[in-house]
C-alpha cells in the first residue's frame, strides 16, 4: 500500500495547526467542493463566499478532512489563515523531497503550452509532478506544490503575474533548479506605467528564488534577451538559449507544417537535430527548443525528450485543429481561442500563411485584453500581419477589434459584431469546404464561442452507394 500525501500530523507540524477530530490521510488537496476526490484534503479559503461553508459537500463527497480557521463537522486541521497555511504546506512538500529536480517556466506567450509539453517529457522519465491547467498565481503555485508527493523525481511549475512583485514570491516557494522564460511582449501592460519595461523587470523576478548555480534557459529571439541574460547572471544562474539567432544554444534552422504535424529542423550544442511534432503553430519551433533544453536541465535524455514532443497533442484553445465536415465536403479548424495578444496574434498569421489549402484562409478574431491606452493602435497593428499573410477573409468581435476592421481593405472584411456571440453565426455563415479557419482572441473576450458554434457545424459524412 502507498504511503499517503499527507497525514493530519504532518499537515499540523507543517501549518502550526492542531487537529480537531480524529486522526486523518488525505492523498490530494483542493480548493473547490466541486472537484473533490475521494481521500482529499479540503482547503477552506476566503473568496466570494467563505470556503468553510463548503465542508460539508467536501466531506460527503469523500473528502477526509479539511484546513480551517475554526471548527467544522468532520475531522480537521485548524490554522490561523487557510491560504498561509496552504503556502506553508508547499513549503514542506518541497523541503521533504530534497531529491526533486524543480523546473519554473514563465513568459508573455506560451507558458502553459511549454509546461505541459516538459509535463509529458517528465511522465515519460520517471516519477513527475507538475502544474495542472494555467495554476499560475498565489493559490496555484502553493497549491501544485501541496500536492507533490515526496518520492517526486522531476517537477515543473507555471508561474503567472498580472502585476510587478507578484513572480518573485511564487517562485521562492518552488527554489527551482531550472527557470525558463517563453517570451516577453505587450502583455498586462495597461498595469505597467512604463509598458513591456516593466514586464521584461516583473519576468525578471523569477530569477530570484532560482537555486544557485541553476540554469535560465532564454529565447534569444526576444528583445529582451540581453536584459534578461544580465539579470540571470546576476543571480547566478547559467543561460542556455534557444532561438533562431545566431549563437543560440538551440537554434533553429527551419519549421515546416503540413496537415496536424511539424517538421523542426535544428542546431543544439553544434549539433543538427531534426525532429517531428504535432504542434503546426511556427512558434513550436523556438517552444519545442525551449522543452528540450529545459528537459536536458533536469536531466532527461534526448531520445525521451523527442519522443515526449512528437506525442505531445495541442490544448484545448491552444492549437487544437479539427476537420469539420459539413455539405459539399470539410473545412479545417485552429482552435486558438483561449488566449491573445500581439505577439501570438501574428504568429498565429504566420503559421496560417505558410499553411497550403484548397480553400481560403479565414480568420475569425475577439478582442485582446489588458493592452492598456494603446490597444487601439496595437488592435489596427494587426491588418500589416494579416496582409503578409494573405489571409483572404477577416471577421472581428468587439469595441477594440473594430480598429481592425476599419483599417482592413473592403475585400478582407467578412463580418463583424459587437461581441462574439453574435459574431458566430456570420462566421459559420461563410466557411465552405476547403476553407482553413482560425479563431483566436482573449479567453475574456468569449473567442470560445466562435470555435463552439464552428464545431457544431460537424456533420457525419454523407455516405451513399
Amino acid at each position: 500500500m502507498s504511503e499517503p500525501l499527507w497525514t493530519s500530523d504532518a499537515i499540523a507540524a507543517a501549518t502550526g495547526g492542531k487537529l480537531d477530530g480524529q486522526p486523518f490521510a488525505v492523498n490530494g488537496v483542493s480548493i473547490d467542493s466541486r472537484a473533490i476526490e475521494p481521500g482529499d484534503l479540503f482547503v477552506a479559503l476566503a473568496g466570494v463566499r467563505d470556503g468553510h461553508d463548503f465542508v460539508p459537500g467536501a466531506l460527503a463527497d469523500g473528502a477526509a478532512g479539511s484546513l480551517v480557521t475554526r471548527p467544522v463537522q468532520g475531522s480537521a486541521i485548524v490554522v490561523e489563515e487557510t491560504l498561509k497555511a496552504l503556502e506553508k504546506l508547499g513549503i514542506a512538500a518541497r523541503v521533504r523531497a530534497p531529491q526533486t529536480r524543480r523546473a519554473a517556466v514563465t513568459g508573455s506567450v506560451g507558458k502553459t503550452s511549454v509546461t505541459q509539453a516538459v509535463r509529458a517529457g517528465l511522465e515519460l522519465a520517471g516519477r513527475a509532478h507538475s502544474s495542472v491547467k494555467s495554476y499560475n498565481n498565489h493559490i496555484g503555485v502553493p497549491l501544485t506544490l501541496a500536492r507533490m508527493p515526496a518520492d517526486t523525481e522531476r517537477a515543473v511549475f507555471e508561474i503567472g503575474m498580472n502585476h510587478a512583485d507578484e513572480i518573485e514570491p511564487l517562485v521562492k516557494f518552488v527554489m527551482p533548479h531550472v527557470v525558463a522564460i517563453t517570451t516577453v511582449g505587450p502583455v498586462h501592460i495597461e498595469n505597467f506605467p512604463d509598458g513591456e519595461a516593466g514586464v521584461a523587470r516583473a519576468k525578471a523576478e523569477i530569477f530570484a528564488g532560482i537555486e544557485p548555480g541553476g540554469i535560465a534557459v532564454l529565447n534569444a529571439d526576444d528583445s529582451w534577451f540581453d536584459y534578461l541574460k544580465g539579470e540571470a547572471a546576476k543571480a547566478g544562474a547559467k543561460v542556455q538559449s534557444f532561438g533562431a539567432a545566431a549563437g543560440s544554444d538551440a537554434r533553429l534552422v527551419s519549421f515546416s507544417a503540413e496537415p496536424g504535424k511539424a517538421t523542426v529542423e535544428a542546431v543544439i550544442a553544434g549539433r543538427p537535430l531534426t525532429y517531428s511534432l504535432r504542434q503546426t503553430g511556427a512558434h513550436w519551433g523556438p517552444n519545442s527548443l525551449c522543452v528540450l533544453l529545459v528537459l536536458e536541465a533536469l536531466g532527461v535524455d534526448r531520445a525521451t525528450a523527442l519522443q515526449a514532443l512528437a506525442d505531445f497533442e495541442p490544448l484545448a484553445g491552444r492549437g487544437a485543429e479539427q476537420t469539420v465536415a459539413i455539405a459539399g465536403g470539410a473545412f479545417t479548424l485552429i482552435d486558438e481561442s483561449y488566449n491573445a495578444n500581439p505577439i501570438s496574434m501574428k504568429a498565429a498569421f504566420r503559421t496560417l500563411g505558410a499553411r497550403a489549402t484548397k480553400g481560403r484562409r479565414i480568420v475569425a478574431l475577439t478582442d485582446m485584453l489588458e493592452l492598456g491606452e494603446e490597444a487601439a493602435n496595437f488592435h489596427a497593428g494587426l491588418e500589416e500581419p494579416i496582409s503578409a499573410a494573405g489571409i483572404d477573409l477577416v471577421f472581428a468581435a468587439g469595441p477594440l477589434m473594430k480598429s481592425l476592421f476599419d483599417a482592413l481593405p473592403p475585400t478582407r472584411r467578412g463580418g463583424y459584431a459587437e461581441d462574439a456571440a453574435k459574431l458566430a453565426p456570420q462566421v459559420a455563415s461563410a466557411v465552405e469546404p476547403g476553407d482553413l479557419v482560425m479563431v483566436k482572441g482573449s479567453n475574456g473576450s468569449k473567442a470560445g464561442a466562435v470555435a463552439a458554434a464552428l464545431l457544431a457545424l460537424d456533420r457525419a459524412p454523407v455516405g451513399g452507394a
